[in-house]
Formats: C-alpha cells, structure tokens, sequence
C-alpha cells in the first residue's frame, strides 16, 4: 500500500542519511592516503599532546596502529560497504570503499614506522616546552 511504501521510503531515507553523518566524521579514512596520513597525524598530534599534558592517562603511540587497524576493519570498510550498497554516491560510492581498503593496507605497511614519525615530529615542535 501507498502508506507501507512511505514508511519504507522513510526507514531507507534515515538510514542513509545516519551513514552519510557517520561518513562525514570519517570522511579522511574514504579519500586518498595523502589525505588520509595527513588527518591521522593531526588526530595523533591532539591525542598525545593531551597525554603529555597530562589530560589523558593513556599514551596513544602504544595502541594507535593497531587501534587504526581495528578502525578500519569493524567500522570505516563496513561504513564504506554500507555507502557503496546504498548507493547514494553513484560510482563514487565504490571509489570510497577502494579508497578506504586501500588505506588500510597501507596503513598496516607503514603505520607502525609513520607513528615513530609522529613521535618524532612532536618532540622536534615541542622541545622548546621543556
């Protein structure tokens, strides 16, 4: 009936629009690794300045690679599958699954070196402060 096919149009039109809020939060894991290494060390650079400045307990460089393993794996790909079978992008739509599985093998290459990097780059700005 008319009414059964609003409601559906209604449930589909929430649920992709929930997906393009989650996307637009990680829209940097969906686009070019440039992009993507850019956005993570600036998100790495707030973390561990807060940790030493003593507003977080936890050091984020002992869990960052595999803690950005595991966001890829259980929520930016199943993000981006959800994308690309929704299909709200157009071709676009697979392109940010491609971008985003592609990212995370880069990641799982390289990470680990690029967070001794980060490491790195903050005490090099930072070492006025001490």
């Amino acid at each position: 009936t008319q009414v059964h096919d609003e409601a559906s149009d209604d449930r589909k039109a929430t649920i992709v629009i929930e997906h393009l809020i989650q996307a637009s939060d990680v829209a940097h894991t969906m686009q070019h690794w440039h992009i993507y290494k850019s956005w993570n060390e600036k998100f790495f650079m707030e973390c561990y300045g807060a940790y030493k400045a003593g507003r977080s307990e936890a050091d984020p460089s002992t869990t960052w690679y595999k803690g950005e393993i595991g966001f890829f794996d259980f929520y930016v790909i199943p993000l981006a599958k959800k994308l690309d079978n929704c299909g709200v992008f157009g071709v676009s739509s697979h392109e940010y699954l491609s971008y985003a599985t592609s990212n995370r093998a880069e990641w799982a290459r390289e990470g680990e070196k690029l967070v001794q990097h980060y490491l790195a780059r903050y005490e090099e700005m930072n070492k006025h402060l001490e």
